[in-house]
């Protein structure tokens, strides 16, 4: 066997690793997809602090202010803290915001950085000094939750002191704003329907999402606070906290409504970000996941409690979630190497078959929670399917490229994925200050397109029809990705920007 199908067979069974689980997710779902546990019922509320880091976000943080202010909740109870590393008008926006609320006897209050120290998880953990709840909640800047939200997912952490969090599930502001929004949506659907359902009430590890849910405090302290040694604090701290002997819970039938990102290049810096974040955790936590055993520590670093041994099951499950983003490199070696060998004749039938065979786990994924959510889900899947597969593949330059930097270089900027208030079809978000510009990943998805473009040439005239339809996957995927990019630079560059003035008066933004 040549090095070149030793290298291919490896990057075919590690896709395949990945789309198996998947696959086993979808099975543990079907399981214990029931009623969950039971909403207890609270009279005595505790004290809770809402955070809401927010950076350069003048679009839209008076719609999370205002939706956040009319949280149903004892208002003696209630802790609000605007955590602004802003460098533009959203300062002054937040603070006119605040000062409008304040007067009207909410506990509100901003607290500005002039220096973006530790990025999200240094101003969560900035925040912490001065946060008084017993529980703390946290919301990004394109969410809107309902005024029940807290009510709803306090009453679990208080019946229950072993929780250490509880993720609600997202929902979608835009969903059908374009063909990319509602892939998205399906992409999500599959992670906080299926796998979130899946491993959580399967006594797997989840994580939190970083947003739309709900922290004990005691538990962050625990699990050695919020740290920006990675670009996803909030993998990483979920993780920390069960190893810890935490415990998490996912509540599917609490929603969580926020806008997706319109503008590909915006799209490709959030999964871009996520992607390298989950491998800087995977690098971080290995260790203590092979290990399958914590000792749960004080912010001083003392042993406090001794906690029991992970099963091998909750640690192989652990570790694929953390390096589940490594199948797009190996989506990408599988391109690559398909030319040589199918110019030097080496056999590829096996690894491909492999490949579609276990392409159908995040399908039959994707496809159990649109049934689970919607009436007409054959119509969403059918209608949404071939973009996403498009967009699935496409990707891979762009998350492998940000994988390497994340994992070499060692300024780990943490890029925010910009929000335009995008809720209906005729709004626009290009001539908005923060769409993005050109970005040089397009060039290389064109040049990967036209790449296996040659490659299906290679294969007819080789007489592998077999690897047609796969290459076919990689030039509409590369392709798409591509010209999509391309028609969002030029439609940004076109659009004028839309600058918002500063109000004359404190309270006219909240109004």
């Amino acid at each position: 066997m040549s090095v070149l199908s030793v290298i291919y067979m490896a990057a075919a069974l590690l896709v395949a690793v990945y789309g198996g689980n998947a696959l086993l997710l979808s099975v543990l779902y079907l399981r214990r997809r029931g009623k969950g546990p039971v909403e207890p019922s609270l009279v005595d509320w505790p004290r809770v602090t809402v955070q809401l880091p927010i950076y350069n976000e003048m679009y839209v943080i008076k719609r999370l202010v205002r939706a956040v202010a009319q949280l149903e909740y004892p208002r003696d109870r209630l802790q609000i803290q605007v955590l602004d590393d802003s460098t533009d008008e959203s300062t002054w926006l937040a603070r006119a915001l605040v000062d409008h609320y304040r007067q009207q006897g909410l506990d509100i209050v901003l607290v500005h950085r002039r220096e973006r120290q530790g990025f999200k998880a240094g101003a969560l953990a900035n925040g912490m000094t001065t946060a008084r709840g017993e529980f703390i909640a946290i919301l990004d800047a394109d969410f809107v939750p309902a005024p029940d939200f807290l009510k709803r997912t306090v009453a679990h952490l208080v019946a229950d002191p072993r929780l250490g969090f509880v993720q609600t599930r997202w929902s979608y502001l835009n969903a059908d704003y374009s063909s990319l929004t509602l892939a998205q949506t399906i992409a999500l659907d599959g992670h906080f329907v299926v796998e979130h359902l899946a491993r959580n009430r399967n006594g797997l590890l989840m994580n939190f999402n970083g947003t739309a849910g709900v922290w004990r405090t005691e538990a962050i302290k625990d699990a050695g606070g919020w740290q920006s040694d990675t670009l996803t604090e909030d993998v990483d701290l979920s993780f920390r906290a069960q190893l810890a002997g935490w415990q998490a819970r996912y509540l599917p039938e609490v929603e969580a409504p926020a806008e997706l990102p319109p503008q590909m290049a915006a799209f490709k810096r959030q999964q871009a970000r996520w992607a390298t974040g989950a491998a800087q955790c995977l690098v971080k936590l290995a260790g203590p996941l092979l290990r399958g055993e914590s000792a749960a520590r004080s912010e001083g670093g003392q042993t406090q409690r001794a906690v029991p041994s992970l099963s091998w099951p909750v640690r192989l499950e652990g570790l694929l979630h953390l390096s589940v983003w490594i199948a797009h490199p190996m989506s990408l070696v599988l391109l690559l190497l398909l030319v040589p060998m199918l110019l030097g004749q080496i056999p590829v039938t096996l690894n491909l078959t492999m490949f579609w065979l276990m392409a159908l786990g995040p399908i039959f994924a994707y496809a159990l929670s649109q049934r689970h959510l919607h009436a007409d889900w054959k119509r969403r899947m059918i209608a949404s399917m071939p973009v996403l597969a498009l967009i699935g593949t496409g990707l891979a330059l762009s998350n492998t490229v940000a994988i390497a930097r994340g994992l070499l270089a060692r300024n780990r900027t943490f890029q925010r994925t910009p929000k335009f208030h995008i809720e209906g079809r005729g709004d626009r978000w290009a001539g908005n200050r923060y769409a993005l510009s050109f970005e040089w990943t397009v060039v290389g998805e064109l040049l990967l397109a036209l790449y296996a473009l040659g490659a299906v040439v290679v294969a007819v005239v080789a007489g592998n029809y077999f690897a047609v339809p796969f290459l076919l996957l990689y030039v509409g995927g590369y392709g798409y990705v591509g010209l999509y990019g391309l028609r969002d630079a030029w439609a940004g560059k076109q659009a004028r920007p839309r600058v918002r003035q500063k109000p004359m008066a404190a309270d006219s933004q909240a109004k």
